[in-house]
């Protein structure tokens, strides 16, 4: 199920990129190739199919992203550690720094004394 979220994200993701990308600030963009007023989608009609089509793209972005962070898994059952546990309990049993003696050595030369 995660996976299949993360896909829908990625598709809706580069939908809008491409949306944005074909509007133009100042109202030009795709707008502006349709200078007829006659056409079925005239300048009115993009505009507004754009601004919807990014709005509809942003909020279900917000919807999917929301969902994928409910549907990952935690490894909430008991005696399964998620994944980030082990990995953090990994990473710190290899940055372990060993522990030396309080007391130093004995060497040769203070048994001879």
């Amino acid at each position: 199920m995660y996976t299949f979220v993360l896909v829908l994200i990625f598709i809706v993701c580069v939908l809008l990129v491409l949306i944005v990308l074909v509007q133009n600030s100042k109202g030009g963009g795709l707008a502006s190739n349709f200078s007829s007023s006659n056409q079925i989608m005239g300048v009115k009609k993009t505009t507004d199919f754009l601004e919807k089509a990014t709005w509809g793209l942003a909020g279900s972005l917000l919807v999917l992203c929301l969902l994928a962070a409910m549907t990952i898994n935690r490894g909430e059952v008991e005696g399964q550690k998620s994944q980030i546990e082990q990995q953090l309990q990994n990473t710190e049993t290899a940055t372990e720094v060993p522990t030396f003696p309080t007391e130093a050595p004995s060497t040769e030369a203070d048994t001879a004394k």
